[in-house]
């Protein structure tokens, strides 16, 4: 039994109760984690407010920041083949995804390492002739970052990098459901030479994570998971007034119009859908295709889906593994159930899998007689596809928008100026076209509505933990002439 501990203020602690993890490929327990109790984000949030003062980081320059986020990057370059063993081994995620993963997140680091003193403020140009007037970006304070489980590595480097490039500090709690590759982090954390309390992990249930997004020293949230707890979080920050960035959930459309590479669409909606097991915020969860070449693209999709390669998360062969909990398997099974009710029909799939583990089939439910269906309504979170035909391009822009969220979307299409037009006309925060998935540092992402607000990655995610503290600087020596009118 692998044992996997908190890190507060420089130290690791077993906590004062532990929880087992589950293994999603065998349902077998294989790890204990520390479980933070209240005292224990007490003390987290203590040590990273504390350490937001001390000498140690405040005057800190912002190029040392930099420097030291430079030394973590490689340091995770250097670990990313035992990070994604841990991730896999917890999450179920198959590990030729977590190796390229893992090693991108490196990238993402070096990018805000260099953003770190690329943080500027700026010069007014004021209309009164005695004074200077300039902006200053300062830190925000402390950070709560609450991270789920699934890429969770990357879904941290995107909170972790601008706020500490900013100049903040941070506690992040990882998911109780599998915790150990953000508590594995912590140790490569702790290498990197950052001033102790400057970074704390903790994990833990509900209880904790109200502690700490309610806690009066705390003064940004950053979350990434489902709108119900989003809202949770929402009503906590309202007790110490601190902001929140908020990446939540997708039901996101991708689109494929009758001129499109009919193969190449059907590669990415594989990918869009059943990479990571469909267990992806931004899973291109609903095929919307052209009346026109519906049958051709579902005959292609059919035959690579009952093709694809399920197996243990651990082999490189495996292309889908098994969900992450129990939990998600039955909520699919039950969306499933009830979607054939309402007139869905079962293309292939739908059920869970008869081995050990929580592993489902690839899912493709047809849906253009069953508008109602919940399965194009509900975040499955696994490998379900939902598909709705469409005539032309207006019905097409009404499928896409009818939904609560507004993260990701995908079009496939040759004509460039279709394209164009479904850009302007697609409400989300990323509009991929002839291609999906696609990341980098340099591009931020976000959604719209139930998706959430606020962006990670790219230059804003840095100014996002920043703000503006405006500076007067009379010039002029003469006395101030009357003290009862504002100047």
């Amino acid at each position: 039994m692998h044992i996997f501990q908190q890190y507060i203020n420089g130290t690791f602690s077993d906590g004062t109760t532990q929880f087992e993890s589950l293994d999603p490929a065998t349902a077998a327990p294989w790890a204990k984690m520390a479980e933070a109790q209240v005292a224990d984000v007490n003390d987290a949030v203590e040590a990273a407010h504390d350490a937001f003062f001390a000498p140690e980081w405040a005057d800190m320059t912002a190029t040392a920041r930099g420097k030291l986020l430079f030394r973590l990057a490689d340091l995770i370059a250097e670990n990313a083949p035992r990070l994604a063993e841990i991730e896999t081994r917890d999450t179920g995620k198959i590990i030729r995804e977590t190796s390229a993963q893992i090693a991108y997140v490196a990238e993402y680091f070096r990018y805000f390492a260099g953003l770190a003193d690329k943080i500027e403020g700026a010069h007014l140009p004021i209309d009164k002739p005695d004074m200077e007037v300039w902006l200053r970006r300062e830190p925000v304070g402390v950070v709560a970052a609450v991270v789920p489980w699934n890429s969770q590595l990357f879904l941290s480097a995107v909170k972790i990098g601008p706020a500490l490039a900013a100049g903040c500090t941070m506690v992040l709690k990882a998911s109780e459901e599998a915790p150990a590759p953000m508590l594995e982090f912590a140790k490569i954390f702790d290498q990197a030479g950052f001033p102790k309390g400057v970074f704390n992990v903790i994990t833990g249930g509900p209880a904790a994570g109200v502690a700490l997004t309610s806690h009066s020293k705390v003064d940004h949230v950053a979350f990434t998971g489902g709108p119900d707890t989003a809202r949770h979080i929402v009503r906590n920050s309202a007790e110490n007034l601190a902001s929140t960035s908020l990446e939540l959930g997708g039901k996101s459309p991708f689109i494929v119009f009758d001129d499109a590479d009919i193969e190449s669409a059907v590669n990415a909606q594989v990918s869009g859908i059943f990479a990571a097991t469909g267990q992806s915020c931004v899973a291109g969860s609903r095929l919307l295709v052209q009346a026109s070449i519906k049958d051709e693209f579902l005959s292609r999709l059919k035959a690579k889906a009952e093709a694809v390669v399920i197996g243990a998360p651990d082999d490189m062969a495996t292309e889908v593994g098994p969900l992450c909990t129990l939990r998600q398997r039955e909520h699919a099974l039950e969306l499933i159930a009830k979607s054939v009710e309402a007139g869905a029909v079962l293309i292939t799939g739908g059920e869970a899998m008869d081995r050990e583990g929580f592993y489902f089939t690839p899912t493709i439910l047809d849906c253009s007689e069953a508008h109602d269906a919940a399965s194009l309504s509900n975040e499955f979170f696994g490998p379900v596809l939902s598909v709705v035909s469409f005539e032309d391009e207006a019905e097409a822009v009404r499928l896409a928008n009818d939904t609560e969220f507004g993260l990701a979307s995908g079009v496939f299409t040759q004509n460039l100026t279709r394209a164009h037009r479904m850009i302007r006309k697609i409400r989300a925060g990323i509009v991929w076209v002839n291609t999906y998935r696609a990341v980098s540092p340099i591009a931020p992402f976000g959604g719209h509505g139930l998706s959430g607000h606020g962006r990670e990655g790219g230059l804003q995610a840095a100014l996002d933990y920043t703000k503006i503290k405006t500076v007067w600087l009379r010039t002029s020596d003469d006395p101030i002439p009357d003290p009862f009118v504002m100047r």
